[in-house]
């Protein structure tokens, strides 16, 4: 019999990380006060409140019961290799061995959630896209960027929603904003802020001449409920309702319901027409609103802390991160993280996973860095 014991150690300290990085004890005091909510008579009185709450509990049983399962795993693999030994039976070495295996691949994907150190990485994200320079082609890269994180939140399983489209003049658009449903959404799409690169043969240039385009990605956390957080002001406030246009939903280019709201002292504007009527378009530009100006205030806070602490080699809104190369090879890198794969159409149709870690890691390589300093 092969000695298991450094193995089933290992396997050990790291199930004991998970436990503080996903902060076991916290849930477990959680979980029975979000059953005695579930249990509440009237809590489907509040809609909101109700479904936030079922979200809360669904997420922490689930962190939990997996934690629970994990360790019952590793309490069943240190018997068995127990057994074995006192047995000398060495049958089992191969049932250890596949099962030491495999749970050390569950520890690798839950590995993941460690890389997650932002404050609201495990919100939903409201993210924008903008056509930048590139004329044509970069009103078609936007819309192209706009395919691929659909794809991507398909294969993950959230849910997109697309809140506003403004169409290019000859293809592709001008900007659309969406929101991301989904646990860590904001987490996972943090990595794609910025401004994006795309090098090909332009399909609207009639010499086939190389062209390189640019479109930005922003993205911000989506809260459902700020009333308390963030305050916002009527007469700060420029709303204006236009006919939907564009390839919204069903309800788009049927009424003058689409509403666009402009919060004058930081000029952020939001734009909303998916939405059934008027009213509901309002208020769900109101909810982005809200979302946007938490998150300058939270930069403005970051922004101060980073001028007390001395300049910092950070990647800003205006920053290239990621070149796609369709021509005259083909390649896709992120110029932070460094990570790049040949692969292009495989990325473009929402394989982005290994970018997102990729980031992920290097994100925390810096932080740890930086409270090395």
């Amino acid at each position: 019999m092969r000695d298991f014991t450094a193995e089933i150690g290992a396997l050990a300290a790291r199930l004991e990380e998970a436990g503080r990085y996903l902060r076991v004890d916290d849930l477990r005091t959680r979980l029975p006060r979000l059953e005695a909510e579930l249990g509440r008579p009237d809590l489907w009185d509040d809609q909101e409140l109700a479904q936030r709450t079922t979200r809360d509990y669904n997420q922490v049983k689930s962190d939990v019961d997996l934690l629970d399962r994990l360790g019952a795993a590793l309490s069943d693999l240190s018997t068995l290799f127990e057994l074995g030994v006192e047995e000398g039976d060495d049958s089992v070495e191969s049932e250890i061995t596949a099962g030491i295996a495999r749970l050390g691949d569950e520890l690798d994907r839950l590995d993941l959630r460690s890389l997650f150190t932002g404050e609201h990485d495990e919100s939903d994200a409201v993210c924008e896209v903008h056509a930048k320079d590139g004329g044509t082609d970069a009103q078609d890269w936007a819309a192209m960027l706009v395919r691929m994180y659909s794809r991507w939140a398909e294969r993950r399983g959230f849910d997109l929603e697309i809140e506003e489209v403004s169409e290019g003049q000859e293809a592709g658009i001008l900007s659309a904003s969406f929101i991301v449903r989904g646990r860590y959404a904001n987490g996972l799409l943090a990595s794609e802020r910025g401004v994006h690169r795309l090098v090909r043969i332009s399909p609207f240039d009639s010499n086939a001449r190389r062209q390189t385009s640019f479109a930005a990605v922003s993205v911000v956390p989506f809260f459902e409920d700020l009333s308390g957080e963030v305050e916002i002001d009527d007469k700060d406030l420029r709303i204006d309702t236009y006919r939907s246009s564009g390839a919204g939903g069903q309800h788009v280019n049927v009424t003058d319901s689409a509403v666009r709201i402009t919060h004058l002292p930081t000029g952020t504007v939001v734009a909303v027409q998916n939405e059934r009527s008027q009213f509901q378009n309002k208020a769900k530009a109101m909810q982005i609103l809200a979302s946007k100006l938490a998150e300058l205030a939270r930069q403005a806070r970051l922004s101060e802390m980073s001028e007390l602490a001395g300049p910092k080699a950070l990647v800003g809104w205006g920053a290239q991160i990621r070149s796609y190369v369709l021509a005259p090879y083909q390649q896709v890198k992120d110029l932070r993280s460094g990570y790049e794969t040949g692969n292009v159409s495989a990325v473009l149709d929402g394989d982005l996973d290994q970018f997102m870690e990729a980031y992920l890691r290097w994100r925390r390589a810096g932080l740890t860095e930086a409270g090395d300093d």
